[in-house]
């Protein structure tokens, strides 16, 4: 049986009383919301803080507030509360969809937005009890000093596998971070980096307390595609997010695509708006944005299924999410 680590339960009722206990207890201190994530992490000691700070009991960072700029979003609101919300099933269908596909029914309503969009990057050799990183002699994102994905790798390339945080980065989604020097924003697109040790421009001591996404033009239609070994509970093996600014007629204005589940952070291709602005998503365009995306996408063995059948599914997952928004 794996145990849990003795810890201090602290719960807070304000964002200014998380911020607080976090800097009071500075370095042996986490967050924790729904816990679906580091409750197993902290079962196999990749995280054993002395401390920890609940922020269910904040109710500043609960709920969706729909109004003429867009849509606010608390970090601590459920994903199953984000899933089924009405105004976002209308206005946001990719988020709702990608918040409807993390896990299974019993963690989407203890899991939260902003749990979802900081999570933990995932790797094969990472994500095991204490017992087997130790007999592997660990790795470069816990206690090691190799990497197990890259031979030679002196930088963590563990994958980022969560599903919402994709879906937000063409919806250009704001985050509002709260920290000891106050409130900050930051567009989800600045969030991430490239180290699969750490993953977020979020300082330990700061909290994510609500997403807003802006209102979008009347043509732009959103799709949300996820590839996974069974169809719930599984993380992502790749997962293709897409908005498309279409005209009245369906000509194309604006083209967004952002993979993730392939590197430590979700990303946005390039070179697509030239290949489709001004045209019509026709079966030779759909065609050539497969291509275009399958060329800029290269994910690492860092999870136990091959990394080329990933790669191949690329395109097949820009074909799907188009064919939805042209349906």
């Amino acid at each position: 049986m794996l145990r849990l680590h003795p810890y201090t339960y602290h719960r807070p009722a304000t964002v200014e009383e998380a911020v607080a206990l976090l800097a009071e207890h500075a370095g042996d201190v986490m967050p924790i919301a729904g816990g679906t994530d580091l409750v197993p992490n902290m079962k196999h000691k990749l995280f054993t803080p002395g401390h920890l700070v609940s922020l269910r009991g904040i109710e500043a960072m609960r709920g969706v507030v729909e109004d003429a700029a867009g849509y606010t979003i608390g970090a601590a609101t459920s994903l199953d509360a984000v899933a089924g919300h009405p105004a976002i099933a209308v206005g946001l269908p990719s988020l709702a969809r990608a918040c409807s596909l993390v896990s299974g029914p019993q963690l989407r309503r203890m899991g939260t937005l902003g749990g979802n969009v900081c999570l933990d990057t995932r790797c094969t050799y990472y994500n095991q009890t204490h017992f087997w990183r130790q007999s592997l002699g660990y790795c470069l994102k816990k206690d090691g000093t190799a990497c197990h994905v890259v031979k030679g790798g002196t930088r963590c390339v563990a994958a980022h596998s969560a599903d919402a945080a994709t879906a937000l980065l063409p919806l250009e989604a704001e985050l509002r971070i709260a920290g000891p020097e106050g409130e900050r924003t930051l567009p989800i697109g600045r969030f991430f980096t490239s180290d699969g040790v750490w993953n977020r421009r979020m300082e330990p001591g700061e909290l994510l307390v609500s997403l807003h996404v802006p209102r979008l033009p009347a043509g732009s239609r959103h799709s949300y595609q996820k590839l996974r070994a069974r169809g719930s509970i599984d993380f992502p093996m790749l997962n293709l997010a897409v908005r498309a600014d279409l005209a009245p007629d369906g000509e194309v204005e604006g083209l967004q695509m952002a993979v993730s589940a392939m590197g430590s952070y979700p990303r946005k291709l390039g070179k697509l708006e030239p290949i489709a602005i001004g045209k019509h998503l026709t079966p030779s365009v759909v065609e050539e944005l497969a291509a275009q995306a399958f060329r800029q996408s290269h994910p690492l063995q860092n999870m136990p299924v091959d990394s080329e059948w990933r790669r191949a599914m690329v395109p097949v997952l820009v074909r799907r999410a188009l064919a939805e928004i042209t349906a």
